[in-house]
């Protein structure tokens, strides 16, 4: 099964091939950051318009690098939600046309999904069963994940995602966007235990996230500061604010593990691609014996090849979607099912 994969459901357009016997054939990504630096955050409308500039070219250009035109597909995946919903019906659209074009199979893929699946590009897989922490700018969520299809939501967070509070923390801060790279990079030098700052939620016996009262407390910090804090207390109050959310992160996390027993660990999604996180988990992980798997860091934020993979593997399970398949905005994980093959 070798598949062509779109990715636009936010600000990066990414598209991919992925053969399941060959591996990742090409993959590409561009990314808006630039375009929404300006504003500080993602403009939905202004994202749907440079999905619609960049989509053709990549998917040309992904042809090339593999040396494939479109009738050397078997199939076509686009994401179809959750996401903007602009942004989506952008390279849904796309997605089906090329598949109606050459009549090849068509998939929606759910988001979310796709990044769970993410670590299984790599040549050493995760197998099923695993833990999975999914932690990105939308979605902080632990899950078992039992197979393709089979998820078991274990908790969520309850108001901003671990992604969505360093966005704030940098805006606050007047770090840029995007916020997560920029806090890391304040960060460097900072001393993380400089700013006593909340683990909000991390006594709690269940598997839930909360993210809000730790932006709360670092604009409490600003404000107490009466300006501005200078570089040398901006470093300290950005790995202060890294640690808290790494230490919530891991607490959670370890939680899960030992109420499931899975001794096989996942961590997907943009922030997966902090290296502080990374090194912790690392660390914790191996302490307890659990295999931890990453994707590989360009494969953390929203891209093609994750898109692909997860096609793929449901279109040889013979799952498909007719042409009137659309976009949904809110799509929850635990609505799906396995492919019927």
């Amino acid at each position: 099964m070798r598949v062509l994969g779109i990715e636009t459901s936010c600000d990066e357009t990414g598209v991919a091939i992925w053969d399941n016997t060959a591996g990742l054939l090409g993959h590409r990504i561009f990314s808006q950051t630039e375009i929404h630096a300006t504003y500080g955050g993602v403009v939905p409308e202004l994202a749907s318009r440079d999905h619609i500039r960049r989509v053709g070219p990549l998917t040309e250009q992904v042809l090339a690098d593999a040396g494939l035109n479109l009738a050397d597909l078997d199939g076509v995946a686009a994401t179809a939600g959750p996401g903007l919903l602009g942004a989506l019906l952008v390279g849904l659209s796309a997605g089906k046309a090329l598949a109606f074009g050459t009549d090849r199979p068509f998939l929606g893929i759910h988001h979310l999904e796709a990044h769970l699946l993410a670590p299984r590009l790599d040549p050493d897989p995760p197998e099923w069963p695993f833990l999975a922490l999914l932690v990105s700018g939308g979605h902080t969520q632990l899950i078992a994940v039992e197979g393709l299809g089979r998820y078991r939501l274990l908790g969520g967070t309850v108001d901003d995602a671990a992604g969505e509070a360093f966005d704030k923390t940098a805006k606050l801060l007047g770090l840029g966007y995007p916020g997560g790279p920029a806090v890391a990079r304040a960060a460097e030098g900072g001393n993380p235990a400089a700013v006593d700052l909340p683990r909000p939620m991390a006594g709690k016996p269940n598997l839930d996230f909360s993210f809000s009262g730790l932006k709360t407390a670092v604009l409490n910090q600003v404000k107490a500061a009466g300006d501005m804090p200078g570089p040398t207390a901006t470093a300290d109050l950005c790995a202060s604010f890294q640690e808290a959310v790494v230490d919530t992160l891991w607490r959670k996390t370890a939680r899960a593990i030992k109420q499931t027993g899975l001794d096989r660990l996942v961590v997907a999604g943009g922030v997966g691609a902090n290296a502080q996180l990374r090194e912790r988990f690392e660390a914790e992980a191996g302490a307890l014996g659990v295999a931890l798997h990453f994707p590989a860091l360009e494969l953390c934020t929203d891209n093609g090849a994750m898109v692909a993979y997860c096609g793929a593997q449901r279109l040889a399970g013979g799952e498909r979607d007719g042409w009137d398949r659309t976009a949904v905005a809110r799509w929850p994980l635990e609505a799906l099912t396995p492919p019927p093959g």
